[in-house]
């Protein structure tokens, strides 16, 4: 994910007032996401063991990587004191929100890992436990498809000249918009099905859910792994 807009060549940047950690945040998202995914599919064949401590010191480690910084870039505002303050809003946010997710999820697993391995049927029991919670992963989902909305309507994501890679399109700044902005649209889909791939089970609901959480988790994942690279060479450009 990139935190800028077009901007002419030779840009100059004081990083010092720039921070910018999305990158972390988009990897650890991006594998929040397929492990959910995975999750579930483990959750959904008896006959394999689940594992649940596994499970839960991975939910642990990237919902205490996506709390800390999403928390950080929530309460800090804007984070960037060069501009976009938007970005608190576009990528702190929903890293705060589902970084909790994940660490409950990952303490319910660690304390209840022995009565649901022993569960007749392991995503009723799930099920039953996220149901409350699912009213506020609807909520986020929504969030995330207005989120989409903004990024096409206002024509955010755009990656300066400077930047490798992205700042080839610098010049077509919508292209970047809809990419970033169908991830977000993917992971909101995906969490206004939840609630009903909770109570339906193994229906369409369920399998449309997994399907666009592992397509957006995959993309940030990999985004963010390239962005590793994006970045460092904006900073080097713009020093």
């Amino acid at each position: 994910m990139d935190l800028a807009t077009p901007i002419a060549a030779g840009l100059k940047i004081d990083w010092a007032q720039m921070p910018t950690y999305n990158t972390i945040m988009s990897v650890a998202a991006g594998a929040g996401l397929l492990l959910v995914v995975g999750f579930a599919r483990r959750l959904a064949d008896p006959g394999r063991a689940l594992n649940a401590e596994g499970w839960s010191m991975a939910f642990g480690v990237l919902g205490t990587i996506l709390t800390l910084t999403g928390l950080h870039m929530t309460l800090t505002w804007p984070l960037a004191a060069g501009g976009f303050p938007f970005d608190n809003v576009i990528f702190g946010e929903p890293s705060l929100a589902f970084g909790v997710l994940l660490l409950f999820a990952a303490f319910y697993l660690w304390r209840r890992a022995e009565r649901l391995e022993e569960a007749p049927d392991r995503i009723a029991s799930v099920a039953a436990t996220a149901g409350p919670v699912s009213v506020f992963v609807l909520g986020m989902g929504l969030a995330s498809i207005a989120i989409a909305c903004a990024g096409v309507g206002y024509e955010l994501f755009a990656a300066p000249p400077e930047e490798p890679i992205s700042g080839a399109f610098a010049d077509y700044p919508m292209v970047e918009a809809v990419f970033i902005s169908g991830l977000y649209a993917l992971v909101g889909v995906g969490g206004v099905l939840f609630p009903f791939a909770l109570k339906a089970g193994r229906t369409a609901a369920f399998k449309v859910t997994q399907v666009c959480w592992f397509l957006a988790g995959l993309a940030f994942l990999l985004f963010g792994a390239m962005n590793y690279f994006t970045h460092i060479g904006l900073i080097v450009n713009t020093m």
